[in-house]
């Protein structure tokens, strides 16, 4: 691992049985040719590991994750990040980080109780396919 920021391994982390969440990595592989994203469901063995080293409570989590490096990012901060590392017009949600934390996540956290109404839910997790399958942690 680096310290570099830009440098660091990036690693999303998704609710795989919810609709919108494996959208949202279906919107993210494409803008990232680099292939600078890898990406595991909560439900998975890899996830579990990487909450753990990181020490996130996985039993707390209704949540988006990126993992950088050593740091984890969770609700509004994994989206403004993954947006950061997403660049072009992606960056421009990163000034909203000066927006308290509490208010972002109150909007993250309202879409995120009502995302299996709203977009409905798989009966199991999402399988990767073609090329985004290598880009899943076992």
């Amino acid at each position: 691992m680096t310290d570099d920021p830009d440098e660091a391994q990036l690693v999303i982390l998704f609710d795989g049985v919810c609709n919108l969440c494996s959208g949202f990595v279906q919107f993210v592989a494409p803008r990232d040719p680099d292939g600078q994203f890898s990406f595991a469901s909560l439900q998975s063995d890899a996830a579990s590991e990487l909450l753990a080293d990181h020490e996130v409570d996985p039993d707390a989590l209704e949540s988006i994750v990126l993992v950088e490096g050593d740091e984890a990012y969770v609700k509004s901060s994994a989206i403004l990040r993954i947006g950061y590392h997403l660049g072009g017009i992606y960056r421009l949600g990163w000034p909203l980080r000066v927006v308290p934390r509490r208010l972002r996540n109150w909007t993250y956290d309202f879409v995120a109780s009502r995302r299996y109404r709203w977009f409905g839910k798989k009966d199991r997790c999402m399988v990767p396919e073609g090329d985004l399958q290598s880009r899943f942690l076992e």
